[in-house]
């Protein structure tokens, strides 16, 4: 054979091997990639079934989503989700959190899901301004599901949630009022952890020293249970810096209803005879200065009043209208007494 011969000969050869092989790297080429890549670009049909908890992450891009739905085969690739997140311009509104998704879903149906609202898995606790830790306690007890008493046991770790020492191992006052998130399978104690956490975070951005902190809260917690309008809090918070003094018209003695009715263990209402007479350390018609702790959960704007209160010289105010909120604020005894008077009239007419 001549030489010619053997080169087209081997040439031929080459070339169909070669074809063979890209024929062969063709076929076999998204097997490949999904044993690698864990992805084909296949995709699931429709909108699934059955039930699943999928949480993502503060700032997970597209791939990062679609890969934890891929591993709870909520999704059949990453590759389908990345493509369908890329074509939607909302995607990137995707919260973090926890969603309650099904398993072998569409893509397109998966990402829908993420964007819709109710599919959000979280427990959600709102613990308003003014809240006592029994009222909170009863709040959470109920929306983690778990006994009253259990939450209470919580409460009473004080390490275990983080409470600072200066509170004496009393939450009271020490949970923050917001409005939280929580993962499905949260447990008690991280949940009054964040709280407090929370809580002590408004106090340094109020400026409150750790030693002072105590005191700012119980105020705090005065104030905020004392009014309801935020434009009094400086100046009730004046108020209660003024009747401390043992030589003012008070006698350092601070007769705050909101005191009585906590020591009484009521959250409402004006005390009666009774509750006035009743001699506990809250009762401050009874005994002089602040209580031993705070009476409710007080909010920022209530902290930061308590920690630099409006400059005057009261010694008394009274809500005149409790519908209006109108407050009047006087130096004197017989000034207070004539807006009492302006209260109790009101009172009797829009009673119930």
């Amino acid at each position: 054979m001549s030489s010619r011969k053997r080169t087209l000969l081997t040439g031929t050869v080459l070339l169909f091997t070669t074809a063979l092989l890209v024929f062969a790297l063709v076929v076999a080429l998204p097997k490949i990639m999904e044993v690698i890549g864990g992805t084909s670009g296949k995709d699931y049909s429709g909108k699934g079934r059955g039930e699943v908890t999928v949480t993502v992450p503060a700032g997970s891009n597209g791939a990062k989503i679609g890969e934890i739905l891929l591993q709870k085969d909520v999704v059949a690739s990453a590759e389908a989700f990345v493509s369908e997140f890329k074509n939607n311009p909302r995607a990137n509104s995707i919260r973090a959190g926890s969603y309650r998704l099904r398993k072998k879903m569409s893509a397109a149906n998966a990402l829908a899901a993420l964007l819709d609202p109710a599919s959000r898995a979280e427990i959600r606790i709102t613990i308003p301004e003014g809240f006592t830790k029994a009222q909170a306690a009863a709040r959470i007890a109920r929306l983690l599901k778990i006994s009253p008493q259990k939450v209470k046991d919580a409460m009473d770790d004080a390490a275990g949630i983080g409470l600072p020492a200066e509170s004496g191992g009393n939450i009271e006052g020490w949970l923050a009022p917001l409005t939280y998130e929580f993962a499905p399978d949260t447990d008690v104690k991280s949940v009054l952890k964040k709280m407090v956490s929370c809580q002590v975070k408004k106090l340094e951005k109020a400026g409150v020293d750790p030693g002072s902190r105590q005191r700012v809260l119980t105020v705090a917690s005065i104030v905020e249970r004392e009014v309801s309008w935020h434009e009094y809090y400086g100046k009730v918070a004046r108020v209660i810096e003024n009747r401390l003094k043992s030589d003012s018209e008070s006698h350092g003695l601070l007769q705050m209803d909101s005191t009585v009715m906590y020591g009484v263990g009521k959250t409402s209402g004006i005390p009666g005879a009774d509750d006035l007479a009743n001699d506990n350390p809250y009762n401050t018609y009874i005994h002089p200065g602040l209580p031993p702790a705070p009476i409710s959960s007080p909010g920022a704007d209530a902290i930061r009043a308590a920690a630099n209160p409006t400059p005057g010289d009261w010694l008394y105010f009274v809500t005149v209208n409790l519908d209006s909120g109108e407050t009047q604020f006087t130096t004197t005894l017989s000034e207070h007494q004539k807006y009492v008077q302006e209260f109790k009239d009101w009172y009797a007419k829009n009673r119930k």
